[in-house]
């Protein structure tokens, strides 16, 4: 896991660029979906409690220290748990209705058109690129656009397996048809970027388009906007 002041670093300086490489060397775009190719997952997760009267920081503590609740949500993302499953024993842990709650929970969520569009432009330009993604489920995903922005795919409940774990990120350079240490990965959680820099990739941790596409242009050489 990456210490905190290596976290706290701007998005361009996160990852380095292997020696004999220059940043216009990276060829391969391997990215995540949720939050960062959508709008923030936790405001309408937080969306939900307000419509559900329940307390936010009920559902925080669930994400942060609930062991049951970390096991069910690995389970899910692994697709080793059905959503139905997950949604009737989740329910159970925050006392409200369990049917549609996976739904009702990303209701707020969006592309962001930004971003979209910036992959959009980076796969046009000849960049390869592959979504590298944990799925709570695997049919919200917006297929007929993944298919216009990304050489390959990996999700996790299709793989049976999730990041932070390593093979996510190989199976991400291998669909992109690019070497990992020449590929750019993009998260929005700082604990999933280790992995793809241990494999020689340059990293960026989005917190939002204005500072991502900027690092990605400058990583890949290519105008995004």
């Amino acid at each position: 896991m990456s210490d905190s002041s290596k976290n706290d670093l701007p998005p361009r300086a996160r990852g380095g660029v292997p020696p004999g490489t220059t940043p216009n060397g990276r060829s391969g775009l391997l990215i995540d979906w949720g939050g960062v190719l959508t709008t923030n997952l936790f405001t309408s997760f937080h969306e939900y409690c307000v419509r559900m009267e329940i307390d936010p920081a009920e559902l925080g503590k669930r994400f942060s220290a609930d062991p049951e609740f970390r096991e069910m949500l690995i389970s899910l993302e692994k697709g080793a748990m059905d959503e139905l499953a997950f949604e009737q024993r989740f329910a159970e842990l925050l006392g409200v209705p369990s049917d549609g709650l996976i739904d009702g929970l990303f209701a707020g969520v969006q592309p962001d058109v930004a971003m979209v569009e910036a992959v959009r432009a980076a796969h046009d330009a000849g960049i390869r690129t592959a979504l590298v993604s944990n799925s709570w489920g695997v049919h919200r995903y917006p297929h007929d656009v993944l298919a216009e922005i990304f050489d390959g795919l990996v999700i996790s409940g299709e793989e049976g397996t999730r990041k932070p774990a390593k093979r996510m990120y190989e199976l991400g350079a291998e669909r992109a048809g690019v070497a990992a240490e020449l590929c750019v990965f993009v998260d929005d959680l700082p604990f999933n970027l280790t992995p793809a820099e241990e494999l020689g990739m340059a990293t960026v941790h989005h917190t939002s388009a204005e500072t991502t596409i900027p690092a990605l242009e400058e990583l890949l050489g290519v105008a995004l906007g």
